[in-house]
């Protein structure tokens, strides 16, 4: 699910009146999983939930990009983080290529 909703463009045009192509930023979290991590690492907050950005690329294009969980939950150092990850990566790569 999407736990938040950050419209970048709005909140640059209100605070600094700064004009950009339309960009939102969307926190993404499986709940399951996401106790299964703090369960395992509980600093591990500082991490979640797995950003995707939605944002105008131009000329009509629409780019949607997710971080890859694999590569942001290896710094932590926690090797009992991998399993988790892989299948959180899977289920982001798999949801953007649907859109």
């Amino acid at each position: 699910g999407v736990l938040t909703d950050i419209d970048v463009q709005a909140t640059l045009k209100a605070k600094l009146g700064a004009e950009i192509p339309s960009y939102r930023i969307l926190g993404a979290c499986n709940p399951s999983f996401a106790h299964q991590a703090l369960q395992i690492e509980d600093k591990l907050g500082v991490l979640l939930p797995c950003n995707v950005i939605v944002r105008d690329a131009g000329e009509g294009q629409i780019e949607v990009a997710a971080i890859d969980p694999v590569a942001s939950m290896d710094r932590t150092g926690n090797p009992g983080l991998a399993s988790v990850a892989e299948e959180v990566r899977l289920r982001l790569r798999r949801a953007v290529e649907r859109v």
